[in-house]
């Protein structure tokens, strides 16, 4: 049987598309909250580091009534660096808003977060959002949108096609772009009558798939999943079932969804999304089940990562003087505490070596989990990150991506430069206004490091996204870092004097006073190789003086870098170093008589082979 009084929806877009802000926009017109309840834009966007970057990297609950049903809305992340969480809370869902800006079209994330609802038979309603924009064409993006379900084989949601063209920020949604709505009404009654309710069977035993988790310092792991089959109640004991083992638990307490909240209840019937308290060792893509009844559903399967770098403690001389946790078993504890929730990462530990290997979407995947520690006060360095090889039929494979770029027809020129040097092939071209949309396709060790020369090549307006493309065979050599770098040979505070005449030959990442170490790298070189530099050197005082001698010394500002750059600036035998007031970039032998050995023991086994 089907519920009527329950919708389970998701929203599911490419990035900066409008989810969180169509989101906000129901929260605000559903007259459920207070006015202090919904302070600030994308409300749902509560962790720290989405507020910064204003991407979503965590998917969310909520709940709106609406005609006396219950909808449930799971809003999601539109990076595919975070497309793990987009699969695993579709299962969730009946039905998906599909949303696509009117101007941009639909995007690379928009054909990956929609193939994967329509694997799991999800009923589609597209909504163009921003047609508020001066350069929206939500006509002709309808029919693009229209075209890209035909592609993707979704030949029974084509003779009913359902759509709206909507503007979240302006708060409405319409039949006709041409006419301005009055609310979100239309989509709210559109969800209520074209996406089913959950199909339930509410006579069979308990069945419930553990889909997220959370954590409480209080009843510590809480899953969460939508109950297939049965009910669950406060007090009842019942099968966890992973990997074919089985474990009994009483259920200490039961929450639903509620607004934007959790509301304690004493049962939970079929076909709502409900998060259980009680069970220790719960895992995402565990069913729960009745203590009697063993009945598994699917486990979760999710696209494997495609990069990895290697994490390990801080070895830097200044290890331990800015973090709390800076110990081998402290790194391994959070590493493998990770997986419990972030079910795209992969954590094993390197042969031989207390490192770990850690492998993940994408650099912005990684990085936001090395942001996080840093928060945490965590040291740690991190290596240069490495695409994932497997073994095909004919050889060795390697990740590739579809890469598309937006960019100013004027500037199109250095973007076709810098990805051709990278091994990407055009796929297709287009121009909209002054702009021009290019596709390519380019091996995954093409991208690292790519997205900041593109911007730096057109001062700042390429718009640039990626999706995994899948497995090919290897392809040449690409080109790394042109420049060398400044290395450190002394340790103590970077001098003025000393500064001034390296900046001549090098964009310096540090300034006057700066701590440094032996090893560290202090700047980029003009020229390909690398240097040893003496940035302590001070100027000698004599009693002599002379009018004009001592020179006005001015240092330019220092090249900063966030945390992505610098993962995607370093090369081999470089590490990034970070701690919670810092990153810094440092060699990884820090003497320079070990990195000589190195490039010789380095350069014996090239030749050897």
């Amino acid at each position: 049987m089907r519920r009527t009084d329950i919708r389970n929806i998701v929203i599911i877009a490419h990035v900066d598309h409008g989810k969180t802000s169509l989101v906000d926009c129901l929260l605000r017109q559903s007259g459920q909250f207070r006015d202090s309840q919904l302070q600030g834009d994308c409300i749902l966007d509560s962790n720290d580091l989405e507020r910064e970057r204003g991407i979503t990297i965590l998917a969310k609950n909520i709940a709106l009534p609406y005609r006396d049903v219950k909808i449930n809305i799971i809003d999601t992340p539109g990076h595919a660096d975070f497309g793990g969480e987009v699969e695993r809370v579709v299962r969730m869902a009946d039905g998906a808003v599909v949303l696509i800006d009117a101007a941009e079209g639909p995007m690379p994330q928009t054909r990956f977060v929609l193939s994967k609802a329509l694997e799991v038979g999800i009923k589609p309603i597209v909504v163009i959002n921003k047609i508020d924009r001066p350069d929206a064409r939500p006509h002709e993006v309808l029919d693009e949108a229209f075209a890209l379900l035909m592609e993707l084989g979704a030949d029974e949601h084509l003779e009913d096609f359902k759509y709206l063209f909507a503007s979240g920020r302006q708060g409405y949604a319409t039949t006709d772009p041409e006419v301005r709505g009055e609310s979100m009404q239309p989509l709210l009654d559109m969800v209520l009558d074209v996406i089913p309710g959950p199909e339930v069977n509410l006579e069979d035993p308990l069945q419930m798939l553990v889909t997220t988790l959370d954590w409480s310092e209080y009843v510590g792991r809480i899953a969460i999943g939508r109950i297939k089959a049965g009910n669950i109640k406060v007090g009842q004991t019942i099968a966890c079932i992973k990997a074919g083992k089985v474990t009994e638990s009483k259920v200490t307490k039961l929450y639903t969804f509620d607004k934007l909240g959790r509301v304690e209840t004493t049962e939970v019937t079929a076909g709502d999304v409900c998060a259980v308290v009680g069970i220790e060792d719960v895992e995402i893509g565990d069913t729960i089940c009745h203590r009697e009844h063993h009945r598994p559903l699917p486990r979760l399967v999710v696209d494997e990562p495609t990069l990895e770098m290697v994490f390990t403690i801080n070895s830097s001389p200044f290890a331990g003087k800015e973090g709390k946790y800076v110990t081998n078993r402290q790194l391994r504890e959070r590493l493998f505490k990770e997986l419990e929730r972030n079910v795209a990462l992969r954590v094993r530990q390197v042969e031989n070596s207390d490192a770990f290997a850690v492998s993940g979407r994408g650099v912005l995947h990684l990085s936001v989990l090395i942001e996080n520690m840093r928060r945490e006060s965590f040291e740690l360095s991190v290596s240069k990150p490495q695409v994932i090889l497997r073994d095909g039929p004919n050889g060795k494979e390697e990740p590739f991506e579809s890469l598309v770029v937006e960019v100013p027809s004027v500037k199109l020129g250095p973007v076709m430069e810098l990805v051709g040097a990278r091994r990407g092939e055009i796929e297709e071209m287009h121009v909209r206004g002054d702009f021009t949309h290019a596709k390519f396709l380019i091996p995954a060790r093409g991208l690292i490091g790519l997205r900041t020369r593109l911007l730096n090549a057109t001062q700042g307006e390429a718009i640039v996204h990626h999706r995994f493309a899948g497995y090919r065979p290897m392809i040449g050599e690409i080109p790394g870092r042109a420049n060398g770098v400044y290395i450190s040979m002394m340790s103590g505070k970077a001098n003025a004097y000393s500064l001034n005449t390296l900046q001549e030959r090098a964009d310096l990442f540090i300034t006057h006073n700066d701590e440094v170490y032996e090893g560290q790298i202090i700047g980029e070189n003009s020229r390909e190789n690398d240097n040893a530099v003496n940035p302590t050197k001070e100027k000698k005082l004599t009693n002599m003086r002379a009018s004009g001698s001592d020179e006005n010394i001015l240092l330019k500002p220092p090249r900063k870098m966030d945390l992505e750059a610098a993962l995607e600036y370093i090369e081999d035998d470089e590490l990034v170093e970070i701690t919670p007031t810092q990153i810094r970039l440092r060699k990884m032998y820090l003497k320079e008589t070990d990195r000589r050995r190195e490039g010789r023991r380095a350069a014996d086994v090239a030749a050897s082979s």
